[in-house]
């Protein structure tokens, strides 16, 4: 699990496209936009075992 800055310099990049992203959307809609990157990005990883140690990571921050 990499929890240091693996983005680097595309760091602000990435949150600025993110926040691009939530642009004119509803609170529900954002909602539903966040819950489906959770979901793609979760398959892009595809290892339950790392995706539990993640929940639980999260969970505790």
């Amino acid at each position: 699990m990499i929890l240091e800055d693996n983005l680097g310099p595309d760091s602000d990049a990435f949150y600025n496209a993110l926040m691009n992203t939530h642009e004119g959307l509803t609170e529900a809609q954002s909602h539903a936009l966040n819950a489906r990157l959770v979901l793609i990005l979760a398959n892009e990883i595809g290892d339950l075992k790392t995706l539990t140690a993640l929940l639980e990571t999260a969970r505790r921050s």
